[in-house]
């Protein structure tokens, strides 16, 4: 993705609301998440904007298919494709080379399936 990171916040902020940006992001307040997208404030490191702009990836393909707010519910819930943790902690956890191709495969699984 080579959109600028502010348009990824936005849109990640509109997709999955502030908060569960913030916690995936590792932050603990919503307005980092709003400066981020006001382009008010620096992320703190390259790992976190990887982080969000893989996370987009993953919301927009779930939302081509679902309304936003069973998006949130998936990143949210115990994914059994995830060994029952959520996509959202490990995102926000783990090293994205290690869960990235994990979260993007319960994506795809949770597509076919529902």
């Amino acid at each position: 993705m080579r959109v600028p990171f502010e348009t990824v916040v936005k849109e990640l902020r509109d997709l999955l609301t502030p908060r569960l940006v913030a916690y995936i992001g590792g932050v603990r307040e919503t307005r980092a998440v709003h400066q981020w997208a006001d382009g008010t404030r620096e992320v703190k490191s390259a790992e976190v904007e990887d982080r969000l702009r893989f996370t987009l990836q993953v919301a927009l393909l779930l939302s081509e298919h679902d309304a936003a707010r069973v998006v949130q519910a998936w990143f949210q819930g115990l994914n059994p494709h995830l060994e029952d943790r959520s996509p959202a902690r490990l995102l926000r956890d783990g090293d994205l080379g290690e869960v990235g191709p994990a979260v993007l495969a319960a994506a795809r699984a949770f597509l076919i399936g529902g």
